[in-house]
């Protein structure tokens, strides 16, 4: 497994779909996932520390799994198959390892709330991954933002463009 962080949400001009890009620790690799518009929000929020007078879904989860016993250790993006990724939240429960099958929206959504890691096999990486366009800070500025939609625009459709 490969430690990833997210460097950011973009919006795929063309398809007008946000892209999750997560960006492997050793800044070399970024992984691009093409997510619904309620889960990049839901992600949006959570980046951004966001506060709500009632929990919202993700936070219900994170909510339900501390009231079981369990603390999210992390997320595991762990397959892509035929166009969609899969991924596991990893819950520790007692010194029991359960994992979640998730999306992998909701799974980094629950993360980046419960401040756990997010890790990447290395053989989705190799699969759906493209060289990082630059040692870019994980803030996007106007300048970067071109280089990056030019990577997107590389990416195939058909190839790399993945489902939740």
């Amino acid at each position: 497994m490969v430690r990833v962080e997210v460097f950011g949400l973009a919006l795929d001009e063309k398809n007008q779909a946000p892209v999750l890009i997560l960006k492997a620790q050793d800044a070399e690799r970024i992984l691009p996932i093409w997510i619904g518009a309620m889960e990049a929000m839901a992600i949006s929020v959570a980046l951004n520390k966001v506060a709500f007078p009632r929990p919202m879904t993700h936070d219900l989860l994170l909510n339900v799994l501390h009231r079981l016993g369990g603390r999210v250790t992390g997320v595991e993006v762990t397959l892509v198959e035929e166009g969609t990724f899969f991924a596991e939240i990893v819950v520790d429960k007692g010194g029991e390892t359960l994992r979640l099958d998730s999306r992998p929206s909701d799974a980094i959504a629950v993360a980046l709330r419960a401040e756990a890691p997010l890790f990447v096999a290395e053989e989705v990486l190799q699969a759906a991954g493209s060289p990082s366009p630059g040692g870019y800070e994980t803030v996007l500025t106007s300048e970067d933002a071109e280089k990056w939609t030019e990577e997107l625009e590389k990416l195939s459709e058909n190839g790399t463009k993945y489902k939740m």
